[in-house]
Protein backbone atom coordinates (compact mmCIF):
# COMPACT_ATOMS: atom_id res chain seq x y z
CA UNK A 1 0.00 0.00 0.00
CA UNK A 2 2.98 2.50 0.89
CA UNK A 3 4.60 1.61 -2.61
CA UNK A 4 1.22 2.73 -4.50
CA UNK A 5 0.88 5.24 -2.40
CA UNK A 6 4.45 6.69 -2.91
CA UNK A 7 4.94 5.92 -6.83
CA UNK A 8 1.36 8.10 -7.19
CA UNK A 9 2.14 10.60 -5.39
CA UNK A 10 5.36 11.36 -7.27
CA UNK A 11 3.54 10.91 -10.64
CA UNK A 12 1.49 13.43 -9.73
CA UNK A 13 3.90 15.55 -8.42
CA UNK A 14 5.90 15.33 -11.74
CA UNK A 15 3.14 15.36 -14.36
CA UNK A 16 0.36 17.23 -12.39
CA UNK A 17 -2.40 14.32 -12.50
CA UNK A 18 -1.92 10.52 -12.22
CA UNK A 19 -2.56 9.41 -8.99
CA UNK A 20 -5.79 7.31 -9.25
CA UNK A 21 -4.48 6.34 -12.48
CA UNK A 22 -1.51 4.68 -11.28
CA UNK A 23 -2.30 3.82 -7.54
CA UNK A 24 -6.00 2.86 -7.33
CA UNK A 25 -5.85 -0.03 -9.20
CA UNK A 26 -3.12 -1.25 -6.41
CA UNK A 27 -4.88 0.11 -3.93
CA UNK A 28 -7.91 -2.03 -5.15
CA UNK A 29 -6.32 -5.19 -5.35
CA UNK A 30 -4.88 -4.75 -1.68
CA UNK A 31 -8.68 -3.00 0.05
CA UNK A 32 -10.88 -4.12 -2.28
CA UNK A 33 -12.95 -1.81 -4.56
CA UNK A 34 -14.67 0.23 -2.08
CA UNK A 35 -12.53 1.09 0.71
CA UNK A 36 -9.22 1.27 -2.14
CA UNK A 37 -11.05 3.78 -4.60
CA UNK A 38 -12.05 5.73 -1.33
CA UNK A 39 -8.72 5.76 0.06
CA UNK A 40 -7.14 7.10 -3.66
CA UNK A 41 -10.13 10.08 -3.03
CA UNK A 42 -8.59 10.64 -0.13
CA UNK A 43 -5.09 11.04 -1.00
CA UNK A 44 -6.76 12.55 -4.22
CA UNK A 45 -7.71 15.56 -1.84
CA UNK A 46 -4.69 16.16 0.12
CA UNK A 47 -2.65 16.14 -3.29
CA UNK A 48 -4.39 18.78 -5.13
CA UNK A 49 -4.97 21.20 -2.20
CA UNK A 50 -1.35 21.19 -1.56
CA UNK A 51 -0.73 21.74 -5.59
CA UNK A 52 -3.42 24.44 -5.00
CA UNK A 53 -1.27 26.44 -2.33
CA UNK A 54 0.79 28.16 -5.42
CA UNK A 55 -1.56 27.99 -8.76
CA UNK A 56 -5.02 29.12 -6.83
CA UNK A 57 -4.86 32.20 -8.48
CA UNK A 58 -4.73 30.90 -12.23
CA UNK A 59 -8.21 28.36 -11.23
CA UNK A 60 -10.63 29.80 -14.02
CA UNK A 61 -14.02 29.28 -11.66
CA UNK A 62 -15.96 30.03 -14.13
CA UNK A 63 -14.78 27.12 -16.72
CA UNK A 64 -15.18 24.74 -13.20
CA UNK A 65 -18.51 25.65 -12.81
CA UNK A 66 -20.22 22.87 -15.46
CA UNK A 67 -17.40 20.25 -14.61
CA UNK A 68 -17.65 20.64 -10.95
CA UNK A 69 -22.00 20.76 -11.16
CA UNK A 70 -22.11 17.79 -13.66
CA UNK A 71 -20.29 15.55 -11.32
CA UNK A 72 -21.68 16.40 -7.92
CA UNK A 73 -24.67 15.24 -9.59
CA UNK A 74 -22.90 11.48 -10.88
CA UNK A 75 -20.93 11.33 -7.83
CA UNK A 76 -24.02 9.80 -5.87
CA UNK A 77 -24.60 6.94 -8.73
CA UNK A 78 -21.03 6.09 -8.96
CA UNK A 79 -20.96 5.29 -4.87
CA UNK A 80 -23.93 3.48 -5.04
CA UNK A 81 -22.62 1.36 -8.15
CA UNK A 82 -19.27 0.43 -5.98
CA UNK A 83 -21.59 -0.40 -3.17
CA UNK A 84 -23.67 -3.06 -4.81
CA UNK A 85 -21.89 -4.73 -7.31
CA UNK A 86 -19.75 -8.08 -6.99
CA UNK A 87 -16.26 -7.33 -6.10
CA UNK A 88 -15.56 -9.17 -9.52
CA UNK A 89 -17.50 -7.03 -11.90
CA UNK A 90 -16.47 -3.91 -10.08
CA UNK A 91 -12.42 -5.02 -10.86
CA UNK A 92 -13.11 -5.85 -13.93
CA UNK A 93 -14.90 -2.52 -14.84
CA UNK A 94 -12.28 -0.67 -13.30
CA UNK A 95 -9.33 -2.56 -15.05
CA UNK A 96 -11.18 -1.43 -18.41
CA UNK A 97 -11.47 1.95 -17.63
CA UNK A 98 -7.98 2.59 -16.63
CA UNK A 99 -6.99 1.03 -19.73
CA UNK A 100 -9.50 2.48 -21.76
CA UNK A 101 -8.05 5.36 -20.10
CA UNK A 102 -5.13 5.51 -21.08
CA UNK A 103 -5.63 4.23 -24.70
CA UNK A 104 -7.62 7.57 -25.33
CA UNK A 105 -5.04 9.98 -23.73
CA UNK A 106 -2.51 8.34 -25.68
CA UNK A 107 -4.37 8.92 -28.74
CA UNK A 108 -5.09 13.08 -27.87
CA UNK A 109 -8.73 11.97 -29.05
CA UNK A 110 -10.51 14.71 -30.28
CA UNK A 111 -14.20 15.42 -31.06
CA UNK A 112 -16.26 18.80 -30.74
CA UNK A 113 -19.01 16.94 -28.34
CA UNK A 114 -16.02 17.31 -25.84
CA UNK A 115 -15.83 21.85 -26.21
CA UNK A 116 -17.94 24.38 -24.87
CA UNK A 117 -20.17 24.09 -22.23
CA UNK A 118 -22.00 20.91 -23.22
CA UNK A 119 -18.69 19.31 -23.32
CA UNK A 120 -18.00 20.46 -19.92
CA UNK A 121 -21.31 18.70 -18.63
CA UNK A 122 -20.72 15.76 -20.05
CA UNK A 123 -17.06 15.48 -18.93
CA UNK A 124 -17.59 16.75 -15.52
CA UNK A 125 -20.64 13.38 -15.30
CA UNK A 126 -18.50 11.08 -16.32
CA UNK A 127 -15.25 11.80 -14.07
CA UNK A 128 -17.81 12.13 -11.31
CA UNK A 129 -19.19 9.04 -12.14
CA UNK A 130 -15.85 7.60 -12.42
CA UNK A 131 -13.91 9.05 -9.66
CA UNK A 132 -16.60 7.87 -7.07
CA UNK A 133 -16.64 4.00 -8.79
CA UNK A 134 -13.39 4.00 -9.59
CA UNK A 135 -11.11 6.37 -8.63
CA UNK A 136 -10.54 7.81 -11.89
CA UNK A 137 -11.84 10.91 -12.89
CA UNK A 138 -8.92 12.80 -14.40
CA UNK A 139 -8.86 11.16 -17.61
CA UNK A 140 -12.42 12.53 -18.36
CA UNK A 141 -11.62 15.87 -17.24
CA UNK A 142 -7.91 15.82 -19.58
CA UNK A 143 -9.46 14.53 -22.45
CA UNK A 144 -12.01 17.51 -22.20
CA UNK A 145 -8.60 19.98 -21.56
CA UNK A 146 -7.51 18.68 -24.62
CA UNK A 147 -10.56 19.59 -26.72
CA UNK A 148 -10.95 22.61 -25.44
CA UNK A 149 -7.20 24.01 -26.06
CA UNK A 150 -6.23 24.42 -23.00
CA UNK A 151 -2.15 24.99 -22.06
CA UNK A 152 -0.36 22.54 -19.78
CA UNK A 153 -0.15 25.40 -17.84
CA UNK A 154 -3.81 26.10 -17.90
CA UNK A 155 -4.78 22.62 -17.39
CA UNK A 156 -2.53 22.02 -13.93
CA UNK A 157 -4.10 24.90 -11.68
CA UNK A 158 -7.62 23.96 -12.81
CA UNK A 159 -6.87 19.92 -12.73
CA UNK A 160 -6.01 20.57 -8.77
CA UNK A 161 -9.24 22.86 -8.20
CA UNK A 162 -11.61 20.12 -9.61
CA UNK A 163 -9.63 17.23 -7.94
CA UNK A 164 -10.11 18.94 -4.63
CA UNK A 165 -13.64 19.75 -5.15
CA UNK A 166 -14.77 16.58 -6.81
CA UNK A 167 -12.61 14.26 -3.97
CA UNK A 168 -14.62 16.11 -1.24
CA UNK A 169 -17.57 15.67 -3.00
CA UNK A 170 -16.97 11.47 -3.29
CA UNK A 171 -15.50 11.08 -0.15
CA UNK A 172 -18.75 12.74 1.61
CA UNK A 173 -21.22 10.26 -0.71
CA UNK A 174 -18.72 7.43 0.82
CA UNK A 175 -17.16 8.51 3.94
CA UNK A 176 -13.54 7.33 4.81
CA UNK A 177 -12.49 3.82 4.45
CA UNK A 178 -12.14 2.04 7.72
CA UNK A 179 -8.32 1.59 7.93
CA UNK A 180 -5.77 1.04 11.18
CA UNK A 181 -3.92 4.21 12.35
CA UNK A 182 -0.65 2.66 11.36
CA UNK A 183 -2.61 1.93 7.55
CA UNK A 184 -3.27 6.26 8.04
CA UNK A 185 0.08 6.71 9.14
CA UNK A 186 1.96 4.78 6.69
CA UNK A 187 -0.34 6.12 3.77
CA UNK A 188 0.72 9.79 4.95
CA UNK A 189 4.75 9.33 5.23
CA UNK A 190 5.06 7.59 2.01
CA UNK A 191 2.59 10.06 0.54
CA UNK A 192 4.81 13.13 1.62
CA UNK A 193 7.93 11.41 0.84
CA UNK A 194 6.32 10.39 -2.68
CA UNK A 195 5.72 14.29 -3.32
CA UNK A 196 9.30 15.50 -2.12
CA UNK A 197 10.86 13.10 -4.36
CA UNK A 198 8.37 14.39 -7.49
CA UNK A 199 9.13 17.94 -6.76
CA UNK A 200 12.99 16.87 -6.98
CA UNK A 201 12.44 15.31 -10.04
CA UNK A 202 9.67 17.53 -12.13
CA UNK A 203 12.80 19.64 -12.79
CA UNK A 204 15.27 16.74 -13.69
CA UNK A 205 12.82 14.75 -16.24
CA UNK A 206 11.30 15.26 -18.95
CA UNK A 207 7.73 16.12 -19.48
CA UNK A 208 7.51 13.45 -22.33
CA UNK A 209 9.17 10.72 -20.18
CA UNK A 210 7.54 11.53 -17.17
CA UNK A 211 3.94 11.04 -18.95
CA UNK A 212 5.56 7.84 -20.57
CA UNK A 213 6.17 6.77 -17.41
CA UNK A 214 2.90 7.43 -16.05
CA UNK A 215 0.42 5.89 -19.09
CA UNK A 216 2.58 2.47 -18.89
CA UNK A 217 2.24 2.37 -15.02
CA UNK A 218 -1.47 3.17 -15.59
CA UNK A 219 -2.03 0.69 -18.13
CA UNK A 220 -0.04 -2.05 -16.48
CA UNK A 221 -2.45 -1.50 -13.29
CA UNK A 222 -5.11 -1.64 -15.08
CA UNK A 223 -4.79 -5.07 -17.19
CA UNK A 224 -3.69 -7.01 -13.78
CA UNK A 225 -6.80 -5.52 -12.02
CA UNK A 226 -8.79 -6.71 -15.18
CA UNK A 227 -6.95 -10.18 -14.69
CA UNK A 228 -7.66 -10.33 -11.06
CA UNK A 229 -11.95 -9.88 -11.26
CA UNK A 230 -11.72 -11.95 -14.14
CA UNK A 231 -9.91 -14.97 -12.27
CA UNK A 232 -12.35 -14.07 -9.40
CA UNK A 233 -15.17 -14.66 -11.53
Amino acid sequence: MGSAVFVGSSVQRVTGLGFGLVAAPALVLLLGPVDGVTLANCAGVVISGIGLTTTWRRVRLRSMVPLVAAAAVTVPLGAYTARTLPEPVLLISMGVVVTAAVLFIVSGYRTGSLRGTPGALAAGAASGFLNSSAGVGGPAVSLYAINAGWTAREFLPNAQFYGLVVNLISIGAKGVPELSGSAWSLCAATMAVGLVVGHLLASRLPERRARAVLLGLALAGGLVTTLKGLLAL
